[in-house]
């Protein structure tokens, strides 16, 4: 019988027609036109026009984040602004449907594979193009095309004034079938293939006003700090093919038990593929020492911003590592160093977001903290938790960037908070549902990140993989958390306004294709939380279940029998503890909200007085600990000044000196043979003569 799992593939082909489609709307209609354009304008500036684009405004009224232009919008805009967001909500229907019909089914047979064709049949390795619907997958393709479609549709209306509109949405399609592919693949290197992908597509996104150069280095910064992550992917898949003698997850993982009891498959041997894998995702998910490229990414539109964020690239490396969760339960070792790095990066990030002015910004940072919450979480054992809050994050984060955007947007451009000031009362909309999302993500009790960020901290502390420092260090992130998000609001919103005149006088609300996507995401960053209400906090709310931890017990049941019984005999953990360090962490929460109301709201000069008397520290943080200095100085200048080198010893003097040389021993004999071309008829008889007596010679003597 057919059901809708059947048509799984449709999913990520919808998305994938929305490519086509606006691609060739972008390729027959927006460039001819954009061209003319461009051609006008050169003429008119030529002729000494005035309304050219200017060399430090590349982008012109167009630029999405500065202030818009007011001209005729061609025929095809309406039709690019309903095929992209309309394909994204046709593919989270059918996921919707899919998992639906996968949950009817009981929870040990929650797995299905739709094989579409051979792919690589080689050897010992045989790969099919496949897509796997598992609980796990189920989650991440519904955020993808839930958070994704709500994204586009906002899109609609922040890009309405952008030139090259189409070209962006062939990007934000190819972005969301990349990642489709990407979380429904049933093997390592058909993930790859989708890991690529969404590395391209930051690149094309970042870098969508490639002729303003920061932007265009921005993505450039994106792709090739993923390169260094994407080589330690590849080699764990080697490793992983080396290994198992396959790429198809079951295949890998029911291998798992068979190999281990053979002595094939050791600790060491796992411990490699592990770190190698998880190599990959510090690139692709911003962790310590390969995050450098996220808050770049703040170059490109709003909307992308939220996408990279929220449901997509940098989401990844955490599906990726929970994926391979089987794995890394074989590796200790591997599962510390996550854990370590992740709280390493939760805190190291949070630090920085204290002093950044950029409203984008602050939320980049926050971004990779929260990231390192999650895994926190996968380093600990529990895999659950930090898909939890994978998917809460995405509510809220999402929702916390496209505010900013409302807020860029009503502001023409503006991004420096120093430069806001008192918009609640212009933009009621987005201060209302930013102020949610700020709440969640500083853990008050009932919102969604609360419910995610307290399980991370609980089974930081009491899982037999945790450790009273992580769960130390992960709670002070918590509480830096709520400081500069809250610093954020306070900046932003209230206070006296420090808006230029000339632009408060036009601030106004979003239109209604960007503000009914926040009020949507408000109400999941409220309730989002509710579906993995923890055990002990449920009983006492009157037996509300944990029907997160069990929709994802199928994958990751292993994982926490795992747990339990490297607990046994161990320390069990009394309710009363789980309630008091869930305490502590909100009162945590709450003295950073109280901090960030006494600096910005009670005496709004203190925190440029305490700059002043630490000008070391401050300058420190606000230039974030110069990592990229040292980067450029121990790495980058390096590998540049080599290749300037090899350029100048190797290619220019020594291959480049082969080459000249040849051709000057070449242009030299033939110098000397040109002399022989005298034009006087009477030399060339004589030479005829002389070669005719020569030759007759040589025949006489022979």
């Amino acid at each position: 019988m057919v059901g809708i799992l059947d048509y799984i593939w449709l999913v990520p082909a919808f998305p994938l027609l929305g490519v086509i489609l606006n691609g060739a709307i972008a390729l027959f209609a927006e460039r001819p036109l954009l061209l003319k354009e461009a051609k006008a304008e050169a003429h008119e500036a030529a002729h000494g026009g005035s309304h050219g684009t200017s060399a430090a405004d590349p982008h012109g009224a167009s630029h999405g984040d500065a202030s818009h232009g007011h001209h005729e919008a061609p025929a095809y805009r309406k039709l690019v602004g309903f095929i992209g967001p309309a394909v994204v909500a046709a593919a989270f229907v059918v996921a919707l449907l899919a998992v639906l019909e996968l949950a009817a089914r009981p929870a040990h047979d929650r797995l299905f594979i739709r094989v579409l064709f051979p792919w690589i049949q080689a050897g010992g390795l045989s790969t099919n193009v496949a897509f796997q619907l598992d609980p796990l997958s189920s989650v991440m393709i519904l955020v993808v095309t839930g958070v994704g479609f709500l994204i586009h549709v906002y899109s609609v209306g922040y890009m309405a004034h952008e030139k090259a509109v189409a070209r962006y949405f062939v990007y934000l399609n190819l972005f969301t079938f990349a990642m489709l592919t990407l979380v429904l693949a049933d093997n390592f290197l058909l993930m790859f293939v989708g890991w690529e992908g969404v590395g391209l597509c930051s690149y094309l996104l970042i870098g969508y006003w490639y002729e303003k150069k920061s932007a265009s280095d921005a993505g450039k910064k994106a792709f090739i700090v993923n390169r260094i992550g994407d080589f330690g992917f590849m080699l764990g898949a080697f490793l992983i093919f080396w290994t198992f003698g396959s790429l198809n997850y079951t295949e890998v993982f029911a291998r798992i038990p068979g190999l281990k009891a053979s002595g094939l498959l050791t600790e060491e041997i796992a411990t490699v593929i592990t770190l190698l894998l998880f190599l990959g995702a510090t690139g692709k998910s911003a962790q310590i020492p390969l995050y450098v490229w996220l808050p770049d990414a703040m170059e490109g539109p709003t909307p992308v911003s939220a996408l990279i964020h929220a449901a997509t690239m940098v989401t990844a490396g955490v599906y990726m590592v929970a994926r391979s969760n089987a794995l890394y339960l074989l590796a200790p070792t591997s599962m510390l160093v996550v854990a370590i790095v992740g709280a390493l990066t939760a805190i190291f990030s949070a630090t920085i977001g204290i002093t950044q002015n950029d409203i984008k910004r602050v939320l980049a940072y926050s971004t990779v903290s929260q990231l390192g919450y999650m895994f926190l979480a996968c380093g600990v054992g529990a895999f659950t938790a930090g898909i939890f809050h994978l998917m809460t994050h995405a509510f809220f984060k999402a929702l916390l960037f496209l505010g900013s955007g409302s807020v860029i947007h009503a502001l023409a451009g503006e991004q420096d908070m120093r430069n806001m000031g008192g918009l609640r009362k212009y933009l009621p909309i987005t201060f209302t549902t930013m102020f949610i999302a700020t709440l969640a993500i500083a853990g008050i009790p009932g919102l969604s990140g609360f419910f995610s960020k307290d399980e991370i901290l609980w089974q930081a502390y009491s899982s037999p993989y945790g450790h009273v420092a992580l769960w130390a260090v992960g709670t002070v992130a918590a509480g830096v958390t709520a400081f500069y998000m809250f610093r954020l609001v306070f900046m932003t919103f209230f206070g006296d306004s420090r808006m230029n005149p000339q632009v408060e006088k036009h601030v106004h609300e979003s239109p209604y294709a960007m503000t009914v996507p926040l009020m949507v995401l408000a109400v999941l960053a409220v309730v989002g939380g509710w579906v993995g209400v923890p055990p002990v906090l449920g009983e006492y709310l009157g037996g509300i279940p944990n029907s997160f931890e069990h929709w994802l017990a199928p994958v990751f049941g292993h994982a926490a029998a795992g747990a339990a019984a490297a607990a046994e005999g161990g320390a069990h953990h009394s309710a009363a503890l789980e309630f008091a360090l869930m305490g502590g962490s909100v009162a945590v929460a709450l003295c950073g909200i109280a901090l960030a109301y006494y600096l910005y709201r009670v005496h709004p000069n203190k925190p440029a007085e305490i700059a002043a008397k630490v000008p070391g520290i401050y300058d420190v943080v606000l230039n974030k600990y110069y990592i990229d200095e040292i980067y450029d100085a121990a790495v980058v200048n390096r590998i540049v000044n080599g290749s300037v080198w090899l350029w100048q010893a190797f290619d220019a003097a020594f291959l480049d000196g082969i080459v000249n040389g040849i051709a000057a021993i070449v242009r030299g004999a033939g110098d000397g043979v040109r002399r022989a071309q005298t034009g006087v008829v009477g030399s060339y008889a004589f030479s005829l003569l002389l070669g005719a007596v020569l030759i007759v010679g040589y025949l006489f003597i022979k």
